[in-house]
C-alpha cells in the first residue's frame, strides 16, 4: 500500500470525536508512510484531515470537480491538485490512484463515494479494500443494512467479510495489508 482515498466530509459534524478520529487517521497515514489521495477540499473533515497529514510531513494529493473548484473550496497548498470535469471522473481518478479506501465518518457524498468504491470491487473496477472507519458505530446501520443484503441474497457473505467496519485504525492497516480482492462476478445465462 502506497495512497489511500479517504472520503469525508465538507463540515465536520457535531461531534468533536469525528473531528479527533480525523485527526488520528492523518497522523496514522504519515505513520505508516501512506499517501493521502482525497476530494481536494479545505472545509469540514477534509479539510482538517489534508491539512494535519500536511502539517505532518505527509503527501497530500487533491482530486476536486471543477464546479467545486470554481466555487473556491480547493485546499491551497497541497502537494498536487487536479480538477477533473465532474465528479464521476474525480471518483473514478482517486481509485485509479489508490490502494485502498477509507470512508470517515460523513454525508450522503461519503456513503455514496465507498459504496460506489465496493460495488466496483465486485464487478472487478476496483482492486482496492474499502473500510468504513466506524467511529464510536456511526456506521452501525449501514453495516447492518449490508448483513439485511447478504440475509436476502442480494451480497454473498463472502463479498461482504470483504468490506471493512472496523474502529481500530491498526485493525484497518491489518485489514488492507492482507485483503484480497473478491472473485469477480459471473452471470450465467
Amino acid at each position: 500500500m502506497k495512497k489511500i482515498a479517504v472520503y469525508c466530509g465538507a463540515s465536520t459534524g457535531n461531534d468533536p470525536q469525528f473531528e479527533q478520529a480525523t485527526i488520528d487517521l492523518a497522523q496514522w497515514l504519515v505513520k505508516h508512510d501512506l499517501e493521502l489521495v482525497y476530494g481536494g477540499g479545505g472545509v469540514g473533515l477534509m479539510g482538517l484531515l489534508a491539512q494535519t497529514v500536511l502539517d505532518a510531513g505527509g503527501v497530500v494529493h487533491g482530486i476536486m470537480p471543477q464546479n467545486l473548484y470554481d466555487r473556491g473550496a480547493g485546499h491551497p497548498g497541497l502537494t498536487d491538485f487536479e480538477v477533473v470535469p465532474n465528479m464521476s471522473i474525480r471518483k473514478q481518478r482517486m481509485l485509479e490512484l489508490s490502494d485502498g479506501c477509507i470512508a470517515l465518518p460523513g454525508g450522503p457524498g461519503t456513503l455514496e463515494e465507498i459504496a460506489e468504491a465496493f460495488s466496483w470491487a465486485r464487478i472487478g473496477d476496483n482492486e482496492n479494500p474499502c473500510v468504513f472507519y466506524n467511529v464510536d458505530g456511526f456506521y452501525n446501520p449501514i453495516q447492518q443494512m449490508f448483513q439485511d443484503m447478504v440475509n436476502k441474497d442480494f451480497l454473498t457473505q463472502t463479498d461482504f467479510d470483504k468490506l471493512g467496519f472496523i474502529e481500530n485504525l491498526e485493525d484497518i492497516y491489518n485489514f488492507m495489508d492482507s485483503y484480497e480482492p473478491p472473485m469477480i462476478r459471473q452471470y450465467n445465462k
